[in-house]
Parts: C-alpha cells; sequence; structure tokens
C-alpha cells in the first residue's frame, strides 16, 4: 500500500485535472464530458476522511462523503464535530446505507437520512450503498427521493474505479477506458486506506484500532474516577 498515501492522491487527482479533467459534484457530472466525481465512502473512521477533505479544501477541489449511521466503528452523533468540519471545507456529506440491514430499503433510506440531515442540520441528497446487491447497482430509481452513486448515468454511463479493499479492483484510475478516451470518471476511494499508517492494509487498520483504544482509555479517565485512579 506504499502508493495509498495522501500525498499520492493528491497527485492522482493533479494528474487527472492535467489531462483536462474538471471535478464535478454528483449532481452536475455529466457522462459525456471530462467530469470527475471524487466519492469517500466512510466505513471505518472519520479522522482518516477530515485529513483527506483537508487536503482536498488545500486543492481547490469538492468531493462528496458518505457516512454510515449504523456502524459499531464510529458514531456520527458523538463526532459531529468532524461532519461539520467536511460541510465546512466545502464537501457533500451523504449517507452511506448498509441496506443488507433491511428488508425494506425505501423506509429505511427516508429514517436515516432524516438522521443524518439532523445531525448536520443541511440536507442530505445523494445516498451511496454499502456492499451494494447487484439489484441496486445500475438501478436508475431514486431512493428516498434522492439520487444515489449507483444510478446508470454516474455509474455504467461513465467510468467507474474503487479502491476496494486497499486496491485498485478495477485498475489504476489513469490506466482507465473511460480516462483513455475523455469519458466521466466516477473515484471511490476509502480515506482509511490513504491514512499512511503501514504498508499493509493491516496495520493500518491496527494503527485505528490503537488509536481508538486510546481515545476510549482517555475518556473514561474522565469520567470514572474509580478507574483514573487505577482502583
Amino acid at each position: 500500500m506504499s502508493d495509498f498515501t495522501l500525498a499520492n492522491y493528491r497527485n492522482l487527482v493533479d494528474a487527472l485535472r492535467e489531462r483536462g479533467y474538471a471535478v464535478r459534484s454528483f449532481a452536475d457530472a455529466e457522462p459525456a464530458a471530462q467530469h470527475l466525481i471524487l466519492r469517500h465512502d466512510i466505513d471505518v473512521d472519520l479522522d482518516p476522511a477530515v485529513a483527506m477533505a483537508e487536503a482536498e479544501a488545500e486543492m481547490g477541489v469538492a468531493a462528496a462523503y458518505f457516512v454510515m449511521l449504523r456502524n459499531p466503528l464510529y458514531n456520527p452523533f458523538a463526532e459531529r464535530e468532524r461532519l461539520m468540519r467536511l460541510l465546512a471545507l466545502g464537501h457533500e456529506v451523504g449517507l452511506h446505507l448498509d441496506a443488507a440491514l433491511y428488508n425494506d430499503v425505501e423506509p429505511a433510506a427516508v429514517r436515516e437520512c432524516g438522521m443524518l440531515e439532523e445531525i448536520l442540520g443541511a440536507p442530505v441528497s445523494t445516498i451511496s450503498f454499502h456492499r451494494p446487491a447487484e439489484v441496486l447497482r445500475d438501478n436508475p430509481a431514486e431512493l428516498a427521493g434522492r439520487r444515489h452513486t449507483y444510478q446508470p448515468r454516474v455509474f455504467s454511463r461513465m467510468g467507474y474505479c474503487s479502491d476496494s479493499r486497499g486496491a485498485w479492483r478495477h485498475g489504476h484510475p489513469l490506466e482507465h477506458e473511460a480516462v483513455a478516451v475523455g469519458r466521466a470518471l466516477q473515484l471511490l476511494t476509502h480515506p482509511v486506506w490513504w491514512s499512511g499508517a503501514g504498508e499493509r492494509v493491516t496495520e493500518r487498520l491496527d494503527a485505528i484500532i490503537d488509536a481508538r483504544a486510546e481515545a476510549f482509555r482517555h475518556h473514561l479517565e474522565g469520567q470514572i474516577e474509580t478507574y483514573r485512579r487505577g482502583e
């Protein structure tokens, strides 16, 4: 994973822009144009997302960050300041929905979008799916009255490239067939893989586990006197 660093992420976005790509939102990107959508699904931790968002803001580009509500690894309600930081930097914050948790996705999406809007104090306009089922991929229908990241306009009609599981599963973005012919590209990256803390996937995840354990320890020390005294 030595290539997966924030510096190399900057280089990748710059290289695409040098090839004529302009960063656009899910609402504005056109499949036939040299438009680049920067999408980030937050599966593990919000801290790497904030670091990536700050790097993008320094580059003058805006991305879309998708947040999970039903996730044991982070709590958007408790970490609202980080989400507000993403908005303050000019990025979109949308819902990352684990559709596999529900028998009926539509009302679940309505509920989760409403909860996220309550946290943000801002509308949620776009939904991405966590490990999407085939029925959701390339489906043109809106969900909960909102666009989603697998609708044909932004998925099958333009290029799609992801760093799923810490590797380029669809080939390197600069070598993508859409880039070769100047079509739009949806680039999905997961900020956790770009944290730079270790050369392997397991090392980067272990670093997050260690940081979370230390933060939890500090929280306990501040809340429980007997723990603070070591009793």
